[in-house]
């Protein structure tokens, strides 16, 4: 490029090239009036496909979903502070789930900020405590240079969620140049005498376990993860993961309870906990009388690393240094027979298990019925399996989108909550404008089940008619098959494990979106 065809870009134009030079490919987007000029810069760069997303936490949720698959960040466009605020809740599962995000927010231009005007805020105040690295491009000189730096910032040395202001001036002044490339940082080693007196320690416990997390969960990481299995080490995942390999073929580890009374009695005994890839486990919430750290009384606790660091690397040279030669047994294919009778989570997943396509990817927003759908499908296809990080509902739908535009010749399957996808429903409108393989399963039981679950375990009391009603989602009930064929997804209700193995076979033998409305008990 002539050094007049520089001085002629404008900082919009340095900042989405900047990002398409580095790999970025995609942008899930919900623009306003201060990103008009983002907006035609992205319409002259081909290499990043832009996906307009009706809901903020649509596109975030897709960034997440496509980061998961690809391994590289997509871009976000969001609308000023109150369009971050709304992707805020997706931003959070992405940061629990150390997913880089590039998320793009514009500004007014900085020479009207003082006017304060009624879309004003304090973006930095908002988005900061959420992004692992946020910065302003006040200049238009200076939006290619931190497009750069937010793509690597993306990177670690956490992976996550990183935060770019744009000024609207900034974006249609010309005078921005592109970014030189900056190294992105690796995933950490764990040093060699970490590993060994990891290592001694084992050989010195009675009841070993290592929690593992990252890059543990995938092929590589779990073929070391049966090494020491066999070597009697106790093997487990957190109780929620970004993304992991399963099915046939595949080693299996246990998962940490959700429940933390579940999880102390299941880890009791345990003298030696490991950490690899994740953090000390802690309950999701705190109760009455129940313990925050799951950690058991007089457990020793070994700290490998953290998601900064590569798991699977810590797990092999683990299982090396423990001169772990066998291997636990692998799971081996079993698809069951078609399920009859009433329809339950545990009849969807065994219909999952029969139908599942090899190398698919779900997309798990199931709540309270994810984990009897999960459990029969240990056995399925070959597949990677992707979880709500962050606790924050309503991830499923937009994780999928994303998961489809990433890899387009993978079937997606989509696991959600009536309660969770209410909060997110627009993704469907997304799939189908992009005619995205998803076959979503909306588990319909008109209430927000899991609180009903909490409300008996906080000690709240016994409900009366008002706690009751606040977690019912019924009357009027959600039809989801008008409300999905509306946003141009077809769609169907399944009320007996018959109808859903029939309707979930149709579903996955037709190319693009579809949705099936399976009716459990409540």
């Amino acid at each position: 490029m002539s050094e007049q065809d520089a001085n002629e870009m404008t900082g919009a134009q340095a900042l989405v090239g900047t990002l398409a030079d580095h790999g970025v490919t995609a942008c899930f987007a919900n623009p306003g009036t201060s990103e008009m000029h983002l907006v035609t810069a992205l319409d002259g760069e081909p290499r990043i496909r832009s996906v307009l997303c009706l809901f903020e936490g649509v596109a975030t949720g897709a960034a997440d979903g496509y980061a998961r698959v690809a391994g590289t960040p997509a871009m976000t466009l969001l609308h000023l502070g109150a369009g971050y605020l709304n992707a805020g809740a997706n931003i959070h599962n992405a940061g629990r789930a150390n997913t880089p995000m590039i998320n793009v927010i514009g500004d007014h231009a900085v020479p009207h900020l003082k006017y304060d005007a009624p879309l004003t805020s304090d973006i930095v105040g908002l988005a900061g405590p959420n992004s692992r690295w946020i910065k302003s491009a006040n200049k238009a000189d200076q939006t290619g240079a931190l497009a750069a730096e937010a793509y690597a910032a993306s990177f670690g040395p956490k992976p996550g969620p990183v935060s770019l202001l744009l000024p609207a001036d900034s974006a249609w002044l010309e005078g921005g140049k592109l970014g030189e490339s900056l190294s992105t940082p690796s995933l950490r080693e764990v040093s060699e005498d970490r590993i060994n007196a990891a290592a001694a320690a084992i050989a010195d416990a009675s009841k070993p376990v290592i929690i593992m997390n990252g890059t543990a969960l995938t092929e590589d990481g779990l073929k070391a993860a049966a090494r020491l299995k066999a070597a009697g080490v106790r093997v487990m995942t957190d109780t929620f993961y970004g993304k992991m390999r399963r099915g046939a073929g595949v080693f299996a580890p246990e998962r940490m309870q959700y429940f933390a009374e579940g999880a102390m009695d299941d880890l009791s005994g345990t003298d030696l906990m490991i950490l690899a890839g994740t953090n000390a486990p802690v309950a999701f919430f705190s109760y009455p009388g129940k313990p925050s750290l799951l950690v058991p009384e007089g457990c020793q606790l070994l700290d490998l690393g953290d998601a900064s660091t590569d798991s699977a690397g810590t797990l092999t040279a683990l299982a090396d240094a423990m001169g772990a030669t066998d291997s636990a047994p692998v799971e081996v294919l079993k698809q069951p027979d078609a399920p009859t009778g009433d329809l339950t989570a545990q009849s969807v997943g065994q219909s999952l298990a029969r139908h599942l396509p090899e190398n698919a990817l779900v997309s798990d927003d199931g709540v309270s019925n994810g984990l009897l759908s999960y459990l029969p499908t240990q056995n399925a296809q070959p597949h990677d399996w992707m979880m709500l990080t962050g606790g924050a509902i309503g991830q499923g739908m937009p994780l999928a989108l994303g998961a489809a535009i990433a890899a387009p010749d993978r079937k997606v399957i989509c696991l959600s909550g009536d309660g969770a996808g209410m909060y997110t429903n627009q993704a469907l409108w997304s799939m189908a404008r992009e005619g995205s393989d998803v076959t979503t399963i909306v588990f319909v039981n008109h209430s927000y089940r899991i609180l009903n679950i909490e409300l008996y375990r906080t000690g709240a009391g016994n409900p009366g008619p008002t706690a009751k009603n606040m977690l019912s989602i019924g009357g009027p009930d959600i039809n989801w098959v008008q409300l999905s064929t509306s946003m141009g997804v077809p769609a169907v209700e399944a009320t007996t494990a018959e109808a859903f193995d029939e309707a979930l076979a149709e579903a996955i033998a037709a190319p693009g979106p579809r949705l099936i409305a399976a009716v459990v008990p409540g």
